[in-house]
């Protein structure tokens, strides 16, 4: 079967011979990730662009900027006399097949949060010595980690962890101490490794449906920060298509399997608990930026699925009913996902998850999201790593997205993700950065098929979902 998909903007340019340069303080071309061109850097969750903003409105003292940098410089992760304690080996997982090694991975996410955290607070502020703390972090576990292991739970480690560590080291990529080719090793080794075994395998053949949601998100966002921070195109082509057509339960038409009349969408593990779900919103935002931010847009796929989906779990946290259709009766595949009823909410429990979906719907989109501007409203300030319990969930976002993603309305708030030149802010130090460019998506034998009406168009055959990179 062929798909013909329209490409970039950009690539037509480019085909075309005419001149699409982009003008940044690293004087770098803007990328077309659709025409296997360069990546945008930084351009995980947060672009050249999206640093300046912070660092111009925190100066500015500007609301809500400013209380969301607050919680940004109160968290102990911040600090810039933080030590890193790096291991060989990490572990995640009550028994570790029988030998008794001991959990140690808490060890990990503190240092990661203290290297993100630092990196953001050294963009923000231009305070280098914030960002020769994050290097220190990142160059000492680069140099010793060479495994994440541990009982089945060592797939969350790695997609966890995974996707931390690519966006605390994309902050830092351009400092001259940072080692840079050692760290991309260290992810392709020991995390991407991990979590491209659990997205063909599911942990040793075990059926796919048997894993919540969470744990195919967690490895897609490895999958996809791993892909741009090494500039593998493959990488990121197999992530995305995973979150398009996956077998397990994280692909979005899995995640949020029934779309109701009302315009929202039930969020699958909303029969669970909340605390999954919003942790499922939370990396499925993170996914859908990073994707952005390099001109793929998963936020509209499928009509705005995961808008709805995030508008349901908004809803049903701030107290208010919401439907629920057994999964059983909409997907008949094998595995543990039994549950019958929408799960008890609390309007008191919070995570940092919802400032990135809000403003990019609201205000890149300019579209209505009722109740994910009620609950980003009473969620700010978001903090982060260390502001919601001492437990392994209050690590599971990087946070602080109301300094991050807050952000103007744009003025062309209906199109996708253009390419557009960005540098990071003067106080940065020099770490630079281009924009993005548009993508189209997954892998296979592409070849040009036709230039028409001033498009270019691509013929793909599909090699199936769990090809290799």
């Amino acid at each position: 079967m062929h798909v013909t998909r329209q490409i970039s903007r950009r690539a037509i340019l480019k085909a075309t011979g005419v001149a699409a340069g982009a003008a940044s303080i690293a004087t770098a071309a803007t990328p077309s990730v659709a025409a296997g061109g360069a990546f945008a850097h930084p351009g995980l969750l947060h672009t050249g662009a999206d640093l300046a903003r912070m660092a111009a409105k925190v100066k500015a003292g500007a609301s809500p900027y400013t209380a969301g940098y607050a919680k940004l410089t109160a968290n102990r992760h911040s600090q810039s006399a933080w030590t890193p304690n790096p291991q060989a080996i990490v572990y995640r997982g009550t028994v570790y097949r029988g030998t008794g090694n001991p959990q140690n991975y808490g060890v990990l996410y503190h240092d990661i949060h203290a290297a993100y955290q630092n990196a953001l607070r050294y963009h923000v502020s231009g305070d280098s010595t914030h960002a020769d703390t994050a290097v220190a972090i990142l160059n000492a576990w680069s140099a010793k980690l060479t495994k994440v292991d541990g009982s089945a739970d060592r797939f969350l480690a790695a997609g966890i962890y995974g996707y931390q560590a690519a966006n605390a080291a994309e902050l830092v990529r351009d400092h001259s101490d940072f080692a840079l080719e050692r760290f991309q090793k260290m992810l392709l080794d020991v995390f991407y490794s991990v979590s491209e075994d659990f997205l063909v395998n599911h942990n040793n053949g075990t059926p796919a449906p048997h894993y919540w949601p969470n744990w195919d998100l967690c490895n897609m966002a490895c999958a996809l920060a791993t892909g741009i921070f090494c500039d593998d195109q493959a990488k990121v082509e197999r992530a995305v298509e995973y979150f398009k057509h996956g077998d397990g339960m994280g692909s979005i038409k899995h995640a949020i399997p029934v779309v109701h009349d009302d315009g929202l969408a039930e969020w699958m593990e909303a029969g669970r608990d909340q605390g999954h779900s919003l942790m499922g919103v939370g990396l499925m935002s993170t996914i859908c930026e990073m994707a952005w931010n390099q001109g793929i847009d998963l936020y509209g796929y499928d009509d705005n699925r995961f808008l709805k989906g995030a508008q349901y779990v908004a809803k049903w946290s701030l107290g208010g009913n919401v439907p629920y259709t057994p999964y059983a009766l909409v997907d008949h595949r094998p595995g543990i996902q039994h549950p019958t009823n929408v799960a008890t909410a609390s309007p008191a429990q919070m995570r940092p998850v919802w400032a990135m979906a809000a403003n990019h719907y609201t205000k890149r989109r300019g579209l209505s999201a009722t109740y994910l501007t009620q609950i980003a409203a009473k969620a700010a300030p978001e903090g982060g790593g260390g502001d919601y319990g001492p437990n392994s969930g209050g690590f599971d976002q990087l946070g602080f997205g109301t300094l991050a993603f807050t952000r103007d309305k744009a003025t062309d708030t209906k199109a996708a993700p253009k390419p557009a030149s960005s540098a990071s802010p003067a106080v940065g130090g020099g770490l630079a950065a281009t924009g993005s460019g548009e993508s189209v998506g997954w892998t296979a034998a592409v070849g040009v098929t036709a230039v028409a009406g001033g498009l270019l168009f691509l013929r793909r055959r599909d090699r199936g979902r769990h090809g290799a990179s």
